[in-house]
């Protein structure tokens, strides 16, 4: 299989026996420890829907992919809004534009920027720009991507009116000196900056950074700001929650989809509407049950675009989580990074966790258990057979101490790998036990969590 199909692409070639398989109980005995005491608390949903022209339109004169133009109409826009409204009769969302649904004359497009600007005005929701197509520094330069995003966050302060500018930038993959830029220059401290786990799917590969909210460092947008030196004051979120189980592989590894989550198109779309919403459910579930008593918040991300449908998917998975976790918040991506902007000033008190088994979905597999820690030193990655209780082994173990470099010329690799990386694209990505890491990396491992040297 070529290892760098689309999303989109791989949906023809799913297998088809996975309708007929089994989600596990989400996350059932699982570690019980106290709440983590974390200065943010609650649980929170982020939403952002993007309206373009074409597929992909990795910059303001080139696009690949096909014309969504006829699935981008103000009557889709309509059915997105009011599928949102069904699940989540208060909550908030975010709109992504590219650059092309920004300039359009066609008269549809006309009509959907008027729509967008009503619902800023109606219910709130923030409307934003969404540079390169989810891929911009992998097709053009800084320079020309700082100058692209500037005009673009002018047009929309016209589009909406009354000095709107939004709080955050959708970008897919950002680099580090323009999300500095973002914040210097615009006054934007929120990016959707990175997609976690990304590599050998789409058009860029990335990575090696952290899953929840961070400063990113200006050597490397996946890299957490080491200090106030080297800090970016932009908060990096990411951009799809996915499986931890699938997320370990590399793109379509062995059949499987790495980006199987919480979006519609690598869950009911491929899997079939009964097993698909129980994936998304499952995945959610990793956050807000488990994740949400080790983190202290839980939080769940995801971008649909508007020409994919799937509305009804959308308002059934929000009416769920609104069913099962009452507490949810479900407000814009800007909203959200703000938020967390105020409860941490620096990333000196990262310390995620997650807990997670396999839901039984393909590429994610029941009998196994995750565990991942993020902070801003390192990332690690155990895993173990906990019906079979084999020994945990080391998967991924990503420093952040060590100096990092982002590519100066136009590439799809933007990924940050250095000791042991999940994806096992390299010949030193192979599990171990933590003692088989070089004494250095146990001594960083075991100063912040000695409670692992149990299974060196």
């Amino acid at each position: 299989m070529n290892p760098f199909w689309t999303r989109r692409a791989f949906l023809s070639r799913a297998a088809a026996s996975a309708g007929a398989l089994t989600l596990a109980s989400s996350l059932a005995n699982a570690l019980t420890i106290s709440e983590a005491a974390s200065p943010l608390r609650g649980r929170f949903v982020t939403h952002v829907s993007v309206v373009r022209v074409n597929q992909i339109e990795v910059a303001p004169t080139r696009s690949i992919g096909q014309d969504e133009s006829a699935d981008n109409s103000p009557q889709h826009l309509r059915s997105r809004r009011e599928a949102f409204a069904r699940g989540c009769p208060d909550g908030r969302m975010t709109w992504a534009v590219s650059w092309l649904a920004l300039h359009d004359e066609r008269q549809e497009y006309r009509e959907a920027r008027r729509l967008l600007a009503s619902y800023h005005d109606r219910y709130g929701d923030e409307i934003t720009f969404i540079p390169g197509g989810y891929f911009a520094p992998m097709y053009d330069t800084r320079q020309n991507i700082r100058i692209t995003i500037h005009r673009a966050l002018q047009r929309l302060s016209t589009m909406v009116g009354n000095g709107y500018r939004p709080q955050s930038l959708v970008a897919g993959f950002m680099d580090a000196e323009n999300q500095y830029f973002l914040a210097k220059e615009e006054d934007i401290h929120v990016c959707q900056g990175q997609i976690w786990s990304q590599h050998g799917i789409d058009y860029g590969d990335g990575d090696g950074g952290i899953c929840y909210p961070y400063y990113p460092s200006r050597e490397d947008y996946l890299k957490p700001a080491q200090g106030l030196a080297d800090l970016i004051d932009c908060v990096c979120l990411d951009g799809w929650t996915c499986d931890f189980l699938a997320a370990r592989r590399n793109g379509f590894a062995g059949g499987f989809n790495s980006r199987m989550g919480v979006g519609p198109i690598e869950t009911v779309q491929d899997l079939g509407q009964e097993v698909g919403r129980r994936e998304m459910m499952a995945t959610t579930a990793m956050h807000f049950d488990q994740g949400h008593a080790l983190n202290g918040f839980g939080w769940v991300t995801t971008i649909w675009e508007v020409s994919i449908g799937h509305d009804q998917d959308l308002t059934w998975w929000l009416q769920t989580i609104r069913e099962r976790w009452p507490d949810t918040k479900v407000i814009p991506e800007g909203e959200f990074g703000m938020e967390w902007r105020r409860h941490f000033p620096n990333n000196s008190e990262l310390n995620y966790r997650f807990d997670a088994k396999g839901t039984g979905a393909p590429g994610s597999e029941k009998d196994l258990e995750i565990r991942w820690y993020m902070n801003q030193e390192f990332r690690l990655a155990l895993l173990h057979d906990w019906v079979t209780k084999s020994p945990w082994t080391a998967i991924d173990f990503t420093r952040y101490d060590l100096p990092a470099h982002e590519p100066q010329g136009l590439q799809r690799e933007w990924s940050l790998m250095n000791v042991l990386n999940q994806k096992g694209t390299r010949p030193q990505d192979k599990p171990v036990r933590l003692g088989q890491l070089p004494s250095e990396d146990q001594d960083i491992i075991y100063t912040r969590y000695p409670e692992l040297r149990r299974w060196a």
